[in-house]
């Protein structure tokens, strides 16, 4: 009776599907070859989006400097030993262009728009708000991408000259020097009874994902 209750178990059990070349194969094959095509379309993706935000930052810095240099020559002074005429506003309007970076050893180079949201940033440096302008007096903060404009401040050194070009003239500091803070080490844009220069960026300079700390150059104002 045991024997055949055990027969009659067996012969319930569903017996594997046959195809024209054997039994059917797992499923898992199926889900692997799913996974592979979905990672491979989202990396397509993520590839096309870099491509796209790396277009569009290079066509704006290539317009708005061309737009900013031709401003430059209109309001040029007949007097070429003379500053520039056009005093910029008080309180600039978020996204204004308000001139151009350089630190000619390093090969920075970038037009400064004001704000540090994430657009202006990613499409410039930006003027932090509430500091003062290039040209007065206090300190000017600026920053930038790591991985973008300000990828070779990692190169800066102390006496680097720094440009700041504006409408209403064109300002040089020199690098002081250069120091790795925690992001809520906010005394570095205290203001100053000097003329001095802040430059901000994420560090480390390859860290994958959002930097833990900042980079920060500090420069002084110079004269002709």
């Amino acid at each position: 009776m045991k024997i055949r209750i055990a027969r009659q178990t067996f012969l319930a059990r569903p017996r594997p599907t046959q195809t024209s070349t054997g039994f059917q194969r797992s499923p898992h094959p199926r889900f692997l070859r799913w996974l592979r095509n979905t990672f491979l379309v989202a990396g397509v993706l993520t590839l096309g989006y870099s491509g796209f935000v790396l277009l569009d930052t290079r066509l704006y810095q290539a317009s708005q400097a061309r737009r900013f240099q031709q401003q430059l020559e209109s309001v040029r002074p007949a007097d070429a030993g003379a500053v520039g005429v056009v005093a910029l506003p008080v309180a600039p309007a978020p996204g204004r262009v308000l001139g151009r970076i350089e630190i000619a050893r390093i090969g920075v180079a970038a037009m400064i728009l004001e704000g540090t949201d994430e657009r202006t940033l990613r499409r410039a440096v930006g003027h932090f708000p509430g500091t003062p302008l290039p040209g007065q007096s206090g300190n000017v903060a600026v920053a930038g991408h790591r991985d973008t404009f300000f990828r070779a401040l990692r190169n800066v050194q102390r006496d680097d000259e720094i440009t700041l070009m504006t409408l209403a003239g064109s300002y040089r500091y020199l690098v002081d020097s250069a120091q790795v803070v925690a992001p809520e080490d906010t005394q570095v844009l205290d203001d100053s009874s000097d003329r001095i220069l802040t430059l901000v960026t994420c560090y480390p300079f390859y860290f994958v994902g959002p930097a833990p700390k900042r980079f920060i150059v500090r420069a002084h104002g110079i004269t002709e």
